[in-house]
């Protein structure tokens, strides 16, 4: 049985009793990932780390560092809290790393445990490794190799690597809202970034039909399954509404450069409807500033005015290859994503659009009942671990 330990950061800066409530939410959805992925564990939280046990430690380590409120992870060795026990383990690491000509620091700490300094298990244990291994120096500034020895009441941590894992609040510590979900690239790094502080979701999407590009049904159901990976254990929703009605009436009868608008406020009166029959408490989307037409600081106002709940744009200010680097890491980013145009895009988009003639616009295609329709032709999709397992 191996041990990983996990950092977590925020978390510290909670009342004692919504820390209480938050790690304990952060164990259950460890417990649920883990027990997801098929990996024997035990976890055990103490105040300041979470220790994972059990044979893979690899696999429990890439499952943690995917897990929300977490800083990062570190398969570690413990042992006791005595120096040279930890500098016996600190050198057993470092002789997997270490050659002639290379540098290294120790990074010491010490909590709970009295006999000694910080300082001095850094010297001690580094002493270890510098006599051990021949034609070493130290570097603490910029080391070609670097071993950290925690010192705690509950044992010496000893570990060489650790692995970055998406910060933010334990899933599930907020409330739900309701996140629009497209083709592009935008809406489901959006969708992340809120699970990163902590909300539950149900993804709203709707279907152009024949008004959107080949492949747009297959990307939004890609990014709605990957998106349930980094919720495992736990069931992401997917509402489809028909939007296909809307565009056939928009074309026909509004004026072009208003159509962005007029799809995007049909888009907030469907999910404000939507959102409250999912007990969701906001909407989201991955709109950014200035980005398009639709998205001018005017327009958003247009947009925005058709729903009745706040609105969250976690993209709002980000540039477009801050947006791409998250996709790719989250896993939405496609290379070669094929089809995913709309063919119902004006030539000249209205860039600062008056309310009064948008609202002339809706009346003439008659917006309302547009939304009942599509509120009428709901369909349900579930997504667990990755996998479509439900679908009508």
């Amino acid at each position: 049985m191996g041990t990983v330990l996990v950092r977590f950061g925020e978390l510290f800066l909670k009342s004692e009793g919504v820390k209480r409530i938050f790690m304990e939410t952060l164990r259950r959805n460890l417990e649920k990932a883990l027990a997801a992925s098929g990996l024997v564990h035990e976890v055990e939280v103490r105040r300041d780390r979470i220790l994972i046990h059990g044979p893979d430690t690899d696999g429990i380590a890439r499952v943690a560092a995917r897990t929300f409120g977490i800083v990062d992870v570190a398969v570690c060795t413990r042992t006791g809290t005595s120096i040279p026990e930890m500098g016996e383990a600190a050198l057993e690491r470092a002789r997997r790393h270490l050659r002639a000509g290379m540098t290294f620091a120790v990074r010491a700490r010490r909590e709970g445990v009295e006999g000694y300094t910080s300082q001095q298990i850094g010297a001690e244990v580094g002493s270890v490794i510098y006599e051990a291994i021949p034609g070493l120096a130290v570097d603490l500034t910029h080391p070609d190799y670097e071993v950290f020895v925690e010192a705690r009441p509950y044992g010496g941590l000893i570990y060489d690597e650790r692995i970055p894992a998406p910060r933010g609040l334990p899933f599930g510590t907020q409330e739900r809202v309701l996140s629009l979900l497209s083709a592009g690239i935008d809406s489901p790094v959006a969708g992340w970034l809120v699970m990163r502080r902590g909300c539950t979701l149900t993804h709203l999407t709707l279907d152009g039909g024949r008004w959107q590009g080949e492949q747009v049904r297959d990307a939004v159901l890609r990014h709605h399954a990957v998106l349930s990976t980094w919720c495992m254990g736990h069931p992401l929703d997917l509402i489809v509404a028909d939007m296909e009605p809307f565009f056939d009436a928009m074309t026909a009868a509004a004026e072009p450069r208003y159509r962005c608008l007029l799809c995007k406020r049909f888009m907030f009166k469907m999910a404000d409807a939507v959102a409250r029959r999912e007990g969701a408490f906001a909407i989201v989307t991955g709109d950014n500033l200035g980005q398009v037409a639709s998205q001018t600081l005017v327009n958003l106002g247009v947009i925005e005015a058709a729903a009745t709940l706040p609105v969250l744009r976690p993209l709002i200010t980000y540039e477009k290859t801050e947006a791409i680097d998250l996709a790719r890491r989250i896993g939405t980013f496609d290379e070669d994503a094929g089809d995913l145009s709309c063919r119902a895009v004006p030539k000249r988009p209205a860039t600062q659009a008056d309310m009064a003639a948008i609202e002339e616009n809706e009346a003439k295609i008659d917006m309302d009942g547009l939304v009942a329709g599509a509120l009428a032709s709901l369909r349900f999709v579930r997504a667990i671990n990755g996998e479509i397992i439900r679908s009508g």
